[in-house]
């Protein structure tokens, strides 16, 4: 394998002419030969560049609507042959094959067009054939072919060909194979989720995520781990696709919380607010106007929501901006913020601000990773939600509509907490949070000692739980949890019911004149 290079003729072929103008231009400099097709000869000849058509130099036409030009001998023996193999120098003398020293290609847009929604025959037409097999082939054979798939890599191959008189070193080449790799791997897992999506197939028998890197992040949930954020243009909406507009970096545990908060919000129709601590919901209000959903928010814990995330399914105005600022929160994530709301938050500097145009699908499928030693989890996200019409009385008294309203607030809150859950909630707004216990009496119990320390340090006289509604995200196994409910002064639960003991559950419910319903719908959430 040979260190330096001479780079004597490219091929050029790309979807994206970003930068190509400026490439052609330092190729001439270093009397390199370009040859192109279609569109690609277009754009270099019109900004002025010598071009040699690839029809020409192969002596055979385009065909097929474009859909052979590259795949010939020609071109790929100019590119696959070694230089340093007198078997192959002789072969490719006796058929007249010019060696190709470097391909640039990048590829059909495939994935941007399914993100539109284009149909099934526009889809299928930007399947790119050629450009794979053009970039495998030089990146197969980078000892003597570099390969560039990425326009972010023109100025580095331009300061090769400058620093070392026009050739490409060994390291570099072995670099933009390792990329031409991945990109092709990429393309081809995003084609191969297309289909299995048009079959339906919701678990094929492989499965490749294929992933951008958006950026490194200075460390992972801990300083010592390292960590990087990824976005899959899948065409969803959220964190992945947000446009920061101020603020610090976003660190692996801003873009976590901050991603919990926003699903959280897309739940609701009414103007709500979430406030995140750790992924899990310290506050959550529905109002007539978003500041008073975000103070309802904030009031069912104001001390955990300092240093909070905050999320609104709603333009953030400037009212909400003022009351939002009134402490210290890391992250706000909104579909957007209006001018003088944007003005407010400016004043704010470290605060991160992120806009997404829209809210999540809360009702989209789609598929949720976690990495076990040796292998991957996949699961359908949890997009279903109790409605009043599921819902199942179960207790001799059946809940009151505002109960019921309450009580499908509460159950939706409950989806997005960890496991064991139990939520309080009140007007639909929460008043007590019991996230991630052991025992489901625990969540039950730490959920109501929340509330009322809250509510004394706001200066209430009653317990805040005091007629309040409670949400479990699973069902009770024995009566000791509905007890600890009825302790706290909920009047109505609502629970997915399934254990063996429910006639027990029941039984208690009934005995302290508490309204229960069933939903059938278990909300775990690890």
């Amino acid at each position: 394998m040979t260190d330096l290079v001479p780079v004597r003729r490219a091929l050029i072929s790309v979807s994206d002419k970003t930068g190509l103008e400026g490439l052609a231009k330092a190729l001439a400099r270093h009397h390199v030969e370009i040859l192109s097709t279609g569109g690609t000869a277009k754009a270099l000849r019109d900004a002025g560049c010598d071009v040699v058509e690839v029809a020409d130099h192969t002596g055979f036409p385009e065909i097929l609507d474009g859909r052979v030009k590259t795949l010939q001998p020609s071109i790929h023996g100019g590119i696959l042959g070694r230089r340093g193999d007198p078997d192959h120098v002789a072969q490719m003398e006796e058929h007249g094959i010019a060696p190709i020293d470097l391909v640039i290609v990048n590829l059909y847009p495939f994935e941007a067009t399914v993100a539109r929604g284009a149909g099934l025959e526009e889809t299928i037409e930007n399947i790119d054939i050629g450009g794979p097999a053009l970039i495998r082939a030089a990146a197969k054979n980078h000892g003597d072919v570099a390969v560039i798939v990425d326009p972010s890599d023109y100025d580095k191959l331009i300061e090769a060909l400058d620093d070392e008189n026009g050739k490409t070193g060994r390291a570099f080449r072995r670099y933009l194979a390792g990329k031409a790799y991945r990109r092709t791997a990429a393309y081809d897992a995003a084609i191969g989720g297309w289909f299995a999506k048009h079959a339906e197939e919701a678990f094929p028998e492989r499965v490749v995520i294929a992933a951008e890197r958006a950026d490194v992040l200075r460390y992972g949930e801990n300083p010592h781990q390292r960590a990087a954020v990824y976005r899959v243009n899948d065409g969803a909406v959220g964190v992945g696709t947000a446009e920061q507009l101020q603020g610090k970096e976003l660190s692996y545990n801003n873009l976590n919380d901050t991603d919990a908060a926003y699903e959280l919000v897309s739940e609701f129709g009414e103007p709500t607010v979430a406030i995140i601590k750790h992924a899990n919901p310290c506050g959550v209000a529905t109002g007539h106007t978003l500041e008073e959903a975000y103070r309802r928010a904030k009031a069912c814990d104001p001390v955990s929501a300092f240093g909070g995330i905050i999320a609104a399914n709603r333009p953030i105005d400037a009212a909400t901006a003022e009351a939002i600022v009134e402490i210290f929160s890391e992250v706000v994530i909104a579909p957007s913020i209006e001018a003088p709301a944007r003005e407010i938050f400016a004043k704010k500097g470290n605060l991160r601000v992120l806009t997404t145009g829209d809210l999540p699908d809360p009702t989209a499928r789609r598929l949720l990773a976690k990495s076990i030693a040796g292998g991957l989890l996949l699961q359908d996200r949890d997009y279903t939600k109790a409605v009043a019409t599921d819902i199942k009385v179960v207790t001799e008294r059946a809940p009151t509509e505002k109960e019921i309203a309450d009580m499908l607030f509460a159950t939706t809150v409950a989806k997005h907490v960890k496991s064991n859950t139990i939520v309080y909630v009140k007007d639909r707004a929460t008043v007590g949070v019991g996230a991630g216990q052991m025992s489901r009496v625990d969540s039950a119990r730490i959920a109501a000692l929340k509330a009322a320390e809250m509510g004394k340090a706001a200066g209430e006289t009653g317990r805040r739980t005091e007629g309040s509604v409670a949400a479990s995200d699973a069902f009770f196994p024995f009566a000791d949890g509905l007890e600890a409910l009825v302790e706290a002064g909920a009047t109505a639960v609502i629970q997915p019911g399934g254990s063996m003991r429910d006639d027990e559950v029941i039984e208690a419910a009934n005995k302290a004149g508490l309204a229960m319903v069933f939903t059938g719908l278990r909300h775990f959430r690890h």
